[in-house]
């Protein structure tokens, strides 16, 4: 059984984050490519973006620390730390309205 220290990986991305010229960090929490379920930890610099894309299957989103603005089709929401999203399938992209610390899960479809 192993336990991750989301807090101090978080901190240590978002360092990572801050000094990237992407203003984006981003590690594995579970799974790689072939795995039906994964998970990674991303971290962004306030303004940093996620640019639009497809959704890869069934997803959530977990803001661990910060805000985002995730937009999805005409509709855009705020996320505030604390919340969890569940990723509509449509094309989809955000943007840190502060620095933020996300969990995103995937199940990807067969």
């Amino acid at each position: 059984m192993e336990i991750l220290d989301l807090t101090a990986l978080g901190r240590e991305h978002l360092d990572a984050a801050r000094s990237a010229s992407n203003g984006r960090s981003s590690t594995k929490l579970l799974g790689d490519h072939t795995a039906t379920l994964r998970s990674n930890l991303i971290t962004l610099a306030a303004g940093a973006t996620l640019q639009d894309h497809e959704s890869p299957g069934e997803a959530t989103l977990i803001v661990l620390d910060g805000s985002i603005s995730f937009h999805a089709a005409e509709e855009a929401v705020t996320v505030n730390a604390g919340s969890m999203l569940v990723i509509p399938p449509l094309r989809h992209g955000l943007t840190a309205v502060t620095d933020a610390v996300l969990v995103l899960t995937v199940a990807k479809c067969p």
